[in-house]
C-alpha cells in the first residue's frame, strides 16, 4: 500500500453554503465514509482545518506574517489514505461527500513521498521525538 493526502480545496464554508438540514446530511454523509475507510483498513487520518491563522515567510532575518485571506479558495480539510495506486486513490476521492454537497470543492490527490530516489533517504513515518528532553 502506498499513501496519499487528499486536500479538500473549497471557496466557502460548508456550513455557510448549506442549509442546516443539508449541512447535517453532509456531516453524516462525512462520517459514513470516513467509516467506511476505516473499515477496510484505508483511513490514516481526516481532519477539517479551521478557517481561520496566518501565513509567516521569510526567515530569521526577516519573518512575515500576513493575514489569513478567506476570500480565496482554502484548503478546508484533509484526509491521510493508503491505496494501492494513484488511480486508486483517486477513485476513493471520487467518493468523497464534498463533491456532492459542494460544488465549488476540489480534492487534490497527492502520493505522499516516502523516501528519497537521489539519496536513498527514508523519511520517518512516525513522530520524530527529541531524546534530548
Amino acid at each position: 500500500m502506498k499513501e496519499f493526502m487528499f486536500i479538500i480545496r473549497k471557496q466557502i464554508r460548508s456550513e455557510i453554503s448549506l442549509s442546516i438540514e443539508q449541512h447535517q446530511r453532509f456531516l453524516k454523509s462525512c462520517k459514513i465514509y470516513i467509516n467506511n475507510l476505516k473499515s477496510k483498513g484505508r483511513l490514516i487520518s481526516a481532519q477539517p482545518i479551521e478557517w481561520s491563522g496566518k501565513i509567516i515567510s521569510g526567515n530569521k532575518q526577516a519573518w512575515k506574517q500576513s493575514p489569513f485571506d478567506e476570500s480565496r479558495e482554502v484548503i478546508g480539510g484533509y484526509y491521510h489514505i493508503l491505496a494501492t495506486s494513484l488511480d486508486e486513490a483517486i477513485d476513493i476521492a471520487k467518493a468523497n461527500p464534498e463533491l456532492q454537497y459542494n460544488p465549488d470543492a476540489r480534492i487534490e490527490v497527492r502520493p505522499i513521498k516516502m523516501k528519497e530516489n537521489k539519496t536513498g533517504y527514508v523519511y520517518p513515518t512516525e513522530a520524530i521525538i527529541d531524546e534530548d528532553r
